[in-house]
């Protein structure tokens, strides 16, 4: 069973969270991928993982790009898993595929945004019923995580 994480945006937007989390899952020798609910979302991403700080880019492509089983990170809005990623990162209420072949998984939520929060309860019932390890964490208003449940 994978460890299920869920993180509540409370203090930040998701452009300004993704990219820390998910260069600590590649510094742990993670592939990762990130499912956004529709295209739109996942090429915004796209183009912000090149250019989100000035000294650094994560390496990642989107699913409609070639070799796509090379990709350190894979942007989708797809259910598959081709890079054999380690983490899975479900973004703007996008709805998780079987999840037990990942270490990991986080629900990335928008405390302001009344369905991604319903959305995100839905999930945590649903990933806890099938037996999976659940934790939820909180943004404090300096931006760290603050483990809640």
């Amino acid at each position: 069973m994978a460890d299920i994480l869920f993180y509540h945006l409370t203090e930040s937007t998701l452009e300004e969270a993704l990219p820390g989390l998910l260069e600590r899952s590649v510094e742990r020798g993670w592939r990762a991928v990130v499912q956004t609910g529709t295209e739109e979302r996942r090429d915004a991403l796209d183009q912000h993982l090149w250019t989100f700080r000035d000294d650094s880019f994560l390496a990642h492509a989107t699913d409609r790009e070639a070799h796509p089983a090379e990709q350190p990170i894979l942007l989708t809005t797809g259910e598959g898993n081709p890079n054999v990623a380690q983490i899975r990162f479900l973004v703007d209420g996008a709805a998780p595929p079987e999840l037990s072949g990942y270490e990991r998984a986080v629900f990335l939520f928008d405390g302001h945004d009344a369905a991604q929060l319903e959305a995100a309860r839905g999930h945590w019932k649903t990933m806890k019923e099938a037996g999976h390890a659940v934790t939820y964490w909180q943004q404090t208003p300096d931006r760290r995580w603050e483990r809640k449940a």
